[in-house]
């Protein structure tokens, strides 16, 4: 049976203090005490901003643009202080939960960490699902594996969730959207992209 993965934001800080945003899928955790596991690759500068300060906040929201964004180079997005403990949420958050380091099982691709809910708060309601929406996080997912697929499987899998944006796209999941095919039409121009190089076609 698969895990329940569920995608947010994760922010952290670097040693200055300068906010950090990465998508990421976290597995809610059942049990008395309310807490989160956290899959990061390496490297990555979420797991370094998580190992040094032992703490990062996970931001529930629907503006698919920061998802869109975060995997286009669009990473700086507006956040507010947290009261009470370290680390900022993003201002567009729905929900945030501020999250405290508890345990790391080592791993050399992907170190399990599983962190506690010191905090959590709602900052406005969630109306519902949007398909568009589903579709963009979709496709920020398939963008962020551009140097790992080949080019032609990224494309055909995002034509089936272009249907979803034209028919319930807002402007925002538009202009997500636009980003994330902005970046796929760049890689094809590259000549060591996968497809390139494996020979396939578009």
């Amino acid at each position: 049976m698969n895990d329940q993965i569920f995608e947010a934001v994760v922010s952290t800080l670097d040693p200055q203090g300068t906010p950090h945003l990465a998508p990421m899928g976290v597995r809610y955790l059942a049990g008395d005490a309310p807490s989160v596991r956290l899959l990061p690759f390496k490297p990555s500068r979420t797991l370094d901003h998580i190992l040094s300060r032992g703490a990062a906040v996970l931001n529930v929201l629907t503006d698919t643009r920061v998802f869109a964004g975060c995997v286009t180079g669009r990473r700086t997005w507006p956040t507010v202080p947290l009261n009470g403990v370290a680390g900022v949420r993003l201002a567009c958050a729905l929900r945030h939960l501020a999250l405290q380091l508890t345990d790391v099982q080592p791993d050399a691709q992907r170190p399990v960490l599983t962190l506690s809910v010191v905090q959590a708060q709602d900052h406005a309601p969630f109306l519902g699902f949007n398909r568009a929406q589903a579709a963009v996080i979709e496709g920020a997912v398939l963008v962020s594996r551009l140097h790992l697929l080949p080019l032609h499987q990224i494309q055909n899998e995002m034509r089936p969730l272009q249907v979803a944006i034209d028919k319930t796209a807002g402007p925002q999941e538009r202009e997500a959207w636009q980003w994330l095919c902005e970046a796929v039409a760049r890689h094809a121009l590259q000549p060591d992209s996968p497809s390139n190089l494996n020979g396939a076609t578009a």
